[in-house]
């Protein structure tokens, strides 16, 4: 099972180039399973046992199921769709020495800038296109190899094996052609789209790594891909959602964009789309202003980011005594700052799903002296206050433009999350509470 899932992983990150793309891949799959789709700026109306689906910005999207009867709470697991990358600037194009075109670009989150170059690229993203006295979006993914980014001979820089520190207007700027190809970047989108070059008003393009995912150790226990951080949470919790159900309990599925910038955007977990969506739901379907109180005290939030594993030639890199590795199961991560949403309660929670489901789990802390990142968990939860933990499944190289995972912990994820969305949490008392499978 690990294997097919992996290449159906493959697949899904393969027809996700953009986080444009990963959105329009899972509205596609929730379409497939009979979903119904909410426009924000009409009035909803919902009916008990149906399931639909609402997006924003055409890079976030929040699904749900509509039990059949009174539910109690919520039952939520939010992921990103978004990864490091190279963003196209305006005017793009960059004549140099009269010869070669360049791609005038700027860096999308935290990447490790090494792993960019010297590999196929090609650019995928959206673009608004003018049509009568409408604006349109046209989703774009040149689909070949277009451009790369080369590196420097070593003759040319002998401190590139010392530490080298990269500069993204200068060392990251992609190749497009030689000077043949100038004026050619807006010609290529148009002939794409089947668009008029003047009829292009804008656009949000990216780079993206056309290496495809690959299964590979000595026992094919390790997966390496493109965008694993943090596709690959958003397709495992995919899966579970589609699979998973309790009539006491509303199952949510949400996917933010923006997570490697900040998330403060109308689309990222900071923004108030969780929180408009939830109340939208409670109000369309006759519920009070108190029901919905009630519900998010009992309500749970699986904030699901990949976590780091111990790397096999920087030991000294993770804690001591709490520390992941690939394949040993699903990583709890807790922060004392509060970078993560995780504390003895939501930890404990999950711990209980999981050892129902019979599925490995792991902790994990920075080092004291070694300050993380944060996530989704805590930025959504000063919209919507309610318990959360902040998991992810091991992985080496993030922030890489090709990452390294387990294969096994695929599976985990999904069985852990099909068992999260099949039980209902319910508040007992402040600290207290009682999960039902």
């Amino acid at each position: 099972m690990s294997i097919e899932r992996a290449n159906e992983l493959f697949r899904f990150i393969k027809n996700s180039p953009s986080c444009f793309h990963a959105i329009a891949t899972i509205r596609e799959e929730l379409l497939g399973h009979g979903f119904i789709e909410l426009p924000e700026g009409k009035k909803w109306e919902l009916q008990a046992g149906k399931q639909y689906f609402v997006t924003r910005n055409q890079s976030s999207v929040l699904a749900f199921k509509v039990p059949t009867a009174d539910f109690t709470s919520f039952h939520i697991v939010a992921s990103h769709s978004d990864s490091p990358t190279f963003k196209l600037k305006e005017n793009a194009e960059i004549e140099t020495c009269d010869k070669y075109i360049q791609l005038n670009t700027e860096g999308y989150g935290g990447m490790i800038c090494s792993t960019w170059l010297d590999r196929p690229l090609s650019i995928a993203g959206r673009v608004m296109v003018k049509d009568g006295s409408s604006v349109k979006t046209k989703l774009l993914a040149v689909d070949r190899d277009l451009v790369m980014i080369p590196n420097m001979a070593i003759h040319m820089n002998r401190d590139i094996n010392n530490g080298y520190k990269f500069n993204p207007q200068v060392d990251m700027l992609p190749l497009f052609g030689d000077i043949t190809a100038k004026g050619g970047l807006k010609k290529l989108i148009a002939s794409e789209l089947g668009v008029k070059e003047e009829d292009i008003l804008g656009s949000d393009l990216f780079l993206y790594n056309r290496m495809n995912g690959t299964v590979w150790g000595a026992n094919q226990e390790y997966i390496s891909c493109a965008k694993l951080d943090d596709l690959e949470c958003s397709f495992t919790s995919l899966k579970a959602f589609l699979a998973g159900h309790n009539d006491k309990s509303l199952s949510v599925y949400v996917v933010f964009d923006n997570e490697e910038v900040g998330s403060g955007t109308k689309q990222g977990a900071q923004s108030t789309f969780l929180a408009d969506t939830l109340r939208r739901i409670n109000a369309a379907l006759g519920r009070t202003e108190e029901d919905f109180y009630t519900a998010v005290a009992s309500s749970f939030m699986l904030s699901a980011d990949n976590a780091h594993a111990v790397h096999p030639n920087h030991t000294d890199k993770t804690d001591k005594t709490n520390r992941a590795f690939l394949n040993e199961g699903i990583v709890i991560k807790g922060n004392a700052n509060q970078k993560y949403c995780t504390d003895a309660v939501s930890s404990a929670i999950f711990k209980s799903i999981c050892d129902g489901a019979k599925v490995p789990y792991q902790v994990f802390h920075n080092r004291s002296d070694m300050p993380g990142g944060s996530t989704l968990g805590n930025l959504s939860n000063a919209q919507v206050s309610l318990n959360a933990v902040d998991i992810g499944l091991p992985q080496l190289a993030m922030h890489s433009c090709y990452e390294t995972a387990g294969i096994r912990d695929i599976d985990y994820m999904i069985d852990a999350i099909t068992a999260f969305y099949n039980s209902c949490l319910e508040f007992a008392a402040d600290g207290d509470y009682i999960l039902h499978p």
